[in-house]
């Protein structure tokens, strides 16, 4: 006989997990160091925001109105050197070393800003000042390669942005008051304090998540590389002495700058950057045109309005507000994953929002044209900047390998400076030699009056807006030729 078949008992069969939603920057895994580093951008929008709007007192109590272009540029300068030095050090060491002395810089160079008894001494602040920010900007982009995952960083670029819209609000009007009643020295002296929030919320995540060189194993410095950004921003600053010294004597110093400018920019930014070939050069290049073109007409807008159409320091400032939220609106717009197949297209389409917001800017001038029609203008620039400047970081991000980041990083930042130190230049050369250095001289700060020399702000604005529109050009050739296709 056969043994009796036994009942067959049924396997038990392991609960299934749910699926785990997308993690997003938010999410358990990121929440942290997410908060800490959108704690540094907010900190940099501040003062970007409330500094800009305090210039124009600033330049005026301290004699200086014909260094006015001089007080911005020197932040790009310095900050060129501190961008290179910083992509070095992060590939390095890991970027919570630069990040931590970037931040005690920024704040050093408020501090010498905010005491300053000269307009030289306040560019020298603002000089500290930008060498701080070259350091934490790159700092920060190493922090997202190394921490993010790679769909994941369009939204906290995104995020970026978005950590621009309070400043971008409160920041004029807080500014703004804080001028008109307590003096322009506490808008600088005043931001150090936020320096705390990052510190004690950043540093201990980006300790645990983003520490230490790539592999494990430190690279060497490349010292041709640091002794190029020193080239660099010696340059620059050169240059932009000369173009606001507007003397045959001025020569000498834009030779010796240009000299040492143009070697270091050819060995620091990727080869054919300046010829706009396909993929990376171009994505470097781009981010240049936008931030250059942008930043330099940007600069001149509270003096425009304080000094030709007689608005308060508060209202020159806040009418730049609403920029903040729609940079924030076209930067979340590049964020969502269905519009990464056009994103090409829509930078293009951002640029000639630039184009357009910059070259409506002077029409303020006309006393019949409402200032209102600036703010609206401005905020369709915005809008396009938005789309272009986190497009530009996501693709570069995309482009580079791990142990590359830093120095590519540092290569888009530096496009970034550089061009606004160039622009700057230009645009501030311009502006003096058609008597914008006595722009507003015989009016109150606050009062109205006829504008003096509309002209002086005219050829500021539209040669940006002719930039801006070489930018679109430049965003059609930001996809990498295929490996077959010469250039």
């Amino acid at each position: 006989m056969s043994a009796p078949l036994e009942p067959r008992v049924p396997e038990k069969t392991a609960p299934v997990p749910p699926t785990p939603s997308p993690a997003s920057i938010l999410g358990p895994a990121y929440r942290t160091i997410s908060v800490g580093i959108i704690s540094v951008i907010f900190l940099i929008a501040f003062e970007a925001t409330a500094v800009g709007t305090a210039m124009p007192v600033a330049a005026r109590e301290l004699d200086g109105i014909g260094l006015y272009a001089f007080a911005f540029s020197a932040y790009f300068t310095t900050s060129l050197f501190g961008m290179v030095l910083s992509g070095q050090w992060a590939d390095r060491e890991g970027p919570l070393r630069p990040l931590t002395g970037g931040i005690a810089a920024f704040a050093a160079g408020l501090v010498l800003a905010g005491t300053a008894g000269t307009m030289w001494v306040f560019v020298l602040g603002r000089a500290v000042q930008g060498f701080g920010g070259g350091l934490v900007i790159v700092a920060l982009y190493v922090v997202v390669s190394r921490a993010y995952e790679e769909r994941l960083r369009p939204a906290i670029m995104a995020a970026f942005a978005a950590s621009w819209v309070v400043p971008s609000i409160v920041g004029p009007l807080v500014s703004g008051t804080v001028t008109e009643h307590l003096g322009w020295r506490w808008v600088f002296l005043g931001i150090p304090v936020l320096v705390v929030v990052p510190l004690v919320v950043a540093l201990p995540a980006i300790r645990r998540a983003a520490s230490g060189p790539v592999g494990g194993e430190g690279v060497a410095f490349d010292r041709r590389r640091i002794r190029l950004a020193f080239g660099i921003s010696a340059g620059a600053g050169l240059l932009q002495y000369a173009a606001q010294d507007l003397r045959w004597l001025s020569l000498l110093p834009a030779a010796v700058g240009a000299a040492l400018l143009v070697p270091a920019v050819l060995g620091l930014l990727p080869r054919g950057t300046y010829l706009a070939r396909r993929g990376l050069p171009s994505v470097v290049l781009l981010r240049g045109v936008a931030a250059g073109s942008f930043i330099a007409a940007e600069s001149f807008v509270p003096l425009m309005l304080v000094t030709q159409r007689g608005l308060s320091p508060t209202m020159a400032g806040f009418s730049l507000a609403l920029g903040g939220v729609t940079w924030a609106g076209g930067s979340w717009v590049q964020s969502k994953g269905r519009v990464a197949p056009y994103r090409e297209r829509l930078m293009v389409v951002g640029m000639v929002l630039v184009a357009a917001a910059v070259a409506a800017a002077p029409a303020v001038l006309i006393e019949s044209v409402p200032v209102w029609t600036l703010a609206l203008a401005w905020a369709v620039g915005c809008l396009g900047m938005g789309l272009v400047i986190g497009s530009t970081s996501v693709l570069l991000l995309k482009l580079s390998a791990p142990e590359e980041v830093g120095a590519n990083s540092a290569s888009l930042q530096i496009s970034d400076a550089l061009a606004n130190v160039v622009l700057l230049a230009a645009g501030g050369a311009a502006f003096a030699a058609l008597g914008g250095g006595t722009v507003g001289a015989a009016h109150a700060v606050t009062a109205g009056g006829t504008a003096s020399h509309p002209a002086a702000f005219v050829v500021v604005f539209l040669p940006m807006a002719c930039v801006a529109l070489v930018g679109a050009w430049v965003a059609t050739r930001l996809e990498p030729a295929p490996a077959s296709a010469a250039e």
